[in-house]
């Protein structure tokens, strides 16, 4: 790997967060050696990990279905030819939301994984917090995704207090348990960007959750930090971790900016204990750098990590990259009617 020190006051940074970030990343890094213990090459091309403790191995990269639905909106023809491709060269963990595009990703999906379902682990998310509401949810992506059952079923965007709450006492999780009993649903979890106190939250319900999706990102590291705070829970009850906002956030604004390359934010993603991280892909070149990483992955070892953070922490510690933990820029509307808050 070439010399992550671009300049004499990388160095200088480096030396001043060493210590710190050695401390603070050991615990990190020893669960995230157990997790890089567990990865499976299976000749398909993209490695795979294990899904926490649920039984389940999914590819250390996703494909995020709000992204394939940009494509599609486009050109059809062309986002499922990219699904295809993805697929085929081993991008089996497929991403997706009842919600995205008004439903259309999902229906998207279905037509490009109806050939290949045996082949991928589909996960959607569910946006209703109630128990009729749920089922109805489900049974709409059932149909729209052409299948006859998904393999992670996660409530999307616990990023309001009271989320957590409303789940349980409104029957979401009653209505998922059940699905799960039916065979509608092999794997539950839960997904949000806003605030870390929310996913503990979840992770202290009475419920034994197969993921929990996150932002894992160079800039998380500097501010109200998921790996740090959630991360290493989830790690110690057996809660699967999906990395999600893997380009610090901001629409790939930070790879633009030249402090840190899409490939080295991709690789400092899969570096921490973490099952897999969603990668938004528009274009082959998107898929090109998500394989290559993938592919030849090899675990930044901690002076590499310690680099790497020391580039960002000026760009990182003010929230600016990552807005969706401080506006409401990425909360989505169908949650902001939810919770009677103006779209």
């Amino acid at each position: 790997m070439p010399s992550p020190f671009d300049s004499a006051s990388d160095r200088r940074e480096f030396l001043k967060l060493g210590v710190k970030t050695s401390l603070a990343t050991g615990a990190i890094l020893a669960m995230a050696d157990d997790v890089f213990a567990q990865q499976r090459d299976t000749g398909a091309g993209v490695p795979k990990r294990p899904l926490g403790k649920s039984g389940a191995e999914v590819s250390i990269v996703s494909l995020g279905g709000h992204h394939i639905g940009q494509v599609g909106k486009k050109d059809e023809d062309d986002a499922i030819r990219l699904m295809h491709r993805a697929i085929d060269e081993g991008v089996t963990f497929l991403d997706n939301a009842w919600d995205y595009h008004e439903g259309y990703s999902e229906e998207l999906m279905g037509k490009g994984i109806e050939d290949r379902r045996d082949r991928v682990f589909l996960m959607t998310k569910v946006c209703d917090r109630d128990y009729e509401g749920a089922k109805k949810q489900l049974d709409e992506s059932l149909k729209r995704l052409r299948t006859d059952h998904i393999d992670l079923w996660q409530f999307h965007e616990m990023v309001y207090d009271n989320d957590p709450d409303w789940v349980f006492d409104k029957g979401g999780i009653r209505a998922a348990l059940e699905a799960q009993q039916a065979g509608k649903v092999k794997h539950i979890g839960f997904t949000g960007h806003k605030d870390p106190s929310i996913h503990l939250k979840m992770l202290g319900k009475p419920q034994q959750w197969a993921s929990a999706q996150m932002p894992i990102n160079v800039c998380d590291y500097h501010f109200r930090s998921f790996l740090h705070k959630v991360a290493t829970e989830c790690n110690k009850v057996g809660t699967g971790v999906i990395g999600m906002k893997c380009m610090g956030g901001g629409n790939g604004k930070l790879p633009r900016s030249g402090v840190v390359t899409g490939e080295e934010c991709l690789h400092f993603a899969l570096s921490q204990p973490v099952a897999s991280v969603v990668t938004g892909m528009l274009n082959d070149r998107d898929l090109d750098q998500a394989l290559k990483v993938a592919r030849h992955f090899k675990p930044l070892s901690a002076d590499e990590q310690s680099a790497i953070l020391a580039k960002t922490k000026d760009v990182a510690a003010d929230g600016r990259y990552e807005l969706f933990k401080t506006s409401k820029e990425f909360d989505g509307p169908y949650h902001r009617k939810q919770h009677g808050f103006a779209v």
